[in-house]
């Protein structure tokens, strides 16, 4: 089968809803008179809708996920067959051939420049200081992977339409331009709760910008200013001394249902509810798009992970996978087998602990074996399958599992101040900070920290969650040969600027090579 997906950015009013793209009409678009002159009332409605502009936007696996996963060596979409072809789409970002007419690099564009839109126009209506400020903390957020992503950044001022031509910000001006932003409206954040965009939450946005400062100067061969790192390291302990956060008993507590109740790691998450329809995607697809078609709830057999990449783990790592306790006591997983994280080998029912076969009869047994284009008799099995949120059964059925989406989470925080330091010379700092974390996870502890062991540990930590590629940019490794990739053409540094964004949008000029 092909699974598609399509891209609704949706924000409500107390009316109607108004789906929108970045340079297309905004049929619906909403007047003053319309939402009302009460200050924070109606403006709460739209920003509801800004919030929700994210959630298809990161949690789909045609989203953000596809093109910082895929592109990686962490995930790989193999053609099985004539399951998960979709022309192309997923073997060509795997293997850095996409162009300026790719779906998921055009989709992911419109999408992230609709939250955008949304963020901005709501604040025409009369919002709140802490309403205006979760706007353009989410703006932020937004704009900040606009640039990570593609380096130009379009932008209207207030209560400009979608018939005036965004102008653009590119490079350090625009991250400058982001980082004054996200500064001058902290104070107004809330302190939490994580489904809010918060002060922390804003505070790890502000460290991301900060350590990849130098690769928006210079994505081929980036430097990493001193006083830039500082202010990573100093972000990061306003966070941690604050006291709230701590690590979960379990690892895949951080991604499972009720997650935000059950642990303490997760500083910003998209809330999903279990059972309510939140007018979007949520995370199921991230174990839909894996699993097989007989395993529990049925998958759509597609995304693995490189057997290289499953190698990083220790077998006594505890985030390679466990048997994680079902939140629905009729699958009690008999056997005791991994059920989160990796899967691999012989797979089993999770409610009679049976043995389970393929389609054609033949032992489900996964195979850390995996090539872009399968073909024989092997299709259903080939390829380690990776996913992170356990499954919420009670509400598999109806698609609206009760996982909410961490955007950040602690231990990025912990892994990004290690960085900052090993990146000015306290190599045994960084090393504690790093074996703290490793012994929570069950890892035996590093004797010592280099950048290359570092950017192992942020895989194994951060895997699936959507900054891979991001860190194999900063890293230096993004161009480098991997599984089912040859080594890349440093246009690959960025995505290309879709080609109907360049011929709506004069301010636009195409990326470089392509």
């Amino acid at each position: 089968m092909i699974r598609k997906s399509i891209f609704l950015i949706s924000f409500f009013s107390l009316a109607l809803v108004n789906c929108t793209k970045l340079e297309e009409k905004f049929p619906g678009q909403l007047t003053a008179s319309q939402v009302g002159s009460s200050s924070g009332g109606a403006a709460d409605a739209l920003l509801r809708g800004v919030y929700n502009s994210l959630r298809t936007t990161f949690q789909d696996q045609a989203g953000v996920y596809a093109l910082e996963e895929m592109t990686t060596d962490e995930l790989i979409g193999p053609t099985r067959g004539g399951d998960w072809d979709d022309n192309g789409a997923w073997r060509v970002l795997h293997s850095h051939k996409f162009d300026a007419d790719h779906i998921r690099v055009r989709e992911v564009f419109n999408a992230l420049n609709g939250a955008v839109y949304a963020a901005t126009d709501m604040l025409r209506f009369n919002p709140t200081a802490q309403q205006a400020a979760e706007a353009k903390m989410v703006r932020g957020f937004s704009q900040f992977m606009i640039l990570d992503g593609w380096d130009q950044v379009p932008w209207r001022d207030r209560g400009e339409g979608p018939n005036v031509a965004p102008r653009v910000k590119k490079g350090v001006e625009a991250l400058t331009w982001i980082t004054d932003t996200v500064e001058s409206v902290l104070n107004d954040l809330p302190d939490g709760p994580a489904s809010k965009a918060n002060k922390d939450a804003a505070r790890v946005l502000l460290m991301k910008c900060y350590l990849n400062k130098g690769v928006y100067a210079n994505r081929a061969a980036p430097t990493f200013d001193p006083a830039d790192m500082q202010k990573v390291i100093t972000l990061a302990d306003q966070v941690i001394n604050s006291g709230k956060y701590s690590f979960a008993p379990n690892y895949f507590d951080n991604f499972a249902p009720a997650n935000t109740t059950i642990g303490k790691e997760n500083i910003w998450v998209q809330e999903n509810v279990g059972g309510v329809d939140p007018g979007a995607s949520t995370v199921r697809s991230r174990y839909h798009s894996v699993m097989h078609y007989n395993q529990q709830p049925s998958g759509w057999n597609g995304f693995s992970t490189l057997s290289d990449f499953y190698n990083k783990f220790e077998a006594s790592d505890k985030r390679r996978g466990v048997a994680y306790p079902a939140n629905d006591p009729a699958y009690s997983n008999p056997g005791n087998h991994v059920n989160v994280g990796f899967l691999v080998g012989q797979q089993y029912d999770m409610k009679t602990g049976a043995a389970l076969k393929d389609r054609t009869g033949a032992p489900l047994s996964f195979t850390p074996e995996v090539h872009i284009i399968e073909k024989g008799t092997n299709l259903e099995v080939t390829g380690i399958r990776p996913y992170k949120y356990p499954i919420d059964y009670v509400h598999a059925d109806n698609g609206f599992v009760d996982n909410d989406y961490p955007y950040f989470r602690y231990a990025d925080v912990l892994l990004m101040k290690a960085e900052a330091m090993l990146r000015t010379n306290n190599a045994a700092g960084a090393l504690t900070i790093v074996n703290n974390i490793r012994a929570d996870r069950g890892a035996t502890p590093l004797a010592s920290l280099t950048l290359d062991n570092l950017l192992d540990e942020r895989g194994r930590e951060l895997y699936l969650e959507s900054w891979r590629r991001q860190d194999l940019i900063r890293f230096g490794k993004f161009l480098e040969p991997w599984q089912e990739k040859p080594a890349s053409d440093p246009r690959y540094l960025l995505f290309p600027i879709p080609n109907g964004q360049l011929a709506a949008n004069p301010n636009l000029v195409q990326n470089p090579g392509y």
